[in-house]
């Protein structure tokens, strides 16, 4: 179960298992589990699942927000590329990249200035780019946007930004 758990998004099989079973084998958790579990699932129930250690089927996997929809297992590859089509048709790339990196990173400030800091950098330098007049264009012409911006070369010059220091 850790090795999904620095994914963006997890789907299930209905017929899924699930579990943290450090404890009950006389270990701790692994693969930055401690890190991840508990920003997913909120400290309690991360803590019910590793301090039991016991299995859990895909139906609690929902219900705890480790996983977010079950299929049957026929239907998981389809949901899965259906999502991933969702995105890669109808977002820019590199507001996807920026948007993950403040997510992950920013909600783990110390203070909600840090977060405010960067987003008022990106939105302003996304807000001026390429992709946010394609955007806008797509919209009001009522067409699948095509952006021009690339991961590789179009990321706003402050990125990365984690060792700036950071206003307090």
């Amino acid at each position: 179960a850790t090795m999904q758990l620095p994914m963006d998004f997890r789907l299930a099989s209905d017929t899924a298992r699930f579990g943290f079973v450090f404890a009950r084998r006389g270990i701790v958790p692994e693969a930055a589990s401690s890190w991840f579990l508990p920003r997913l699932v909120g400290m309690q129930q991360a803590l019910e699942w590793c301090m039991t250690g016991r299995v859990f089927n895909a139906a609690e996997a929902l219900n705890g927000g480790l996983v977010r929809s079950v299929h049957a297992p026929t239907e998981l590859l389809a949901a899965a590329r259906a999502l991933a089509r969702e995105i890669a048709d109808n977002t820019a790339p590199v507001s996807i990249a920026l948007t993950r990196a403040m997510l992950w990173r920013l909600s783990a400030a110390d203070h909600p200035m840090a977060a405010h800091q960067i987003d008022s950098r990106a939105i302003y330098r996304r807000s001026r780019s390429g992709d946010a007049k394609e955007g806008i264009a797509s919209f009001l012409e009522k067409r699948s946007p095509v952006y021009p911006d690339k991961v590789s070369t179009d990321l706003p010059d402050f990125f990365p930004w984690w060792d700036e220091p950071v206003y307090k």
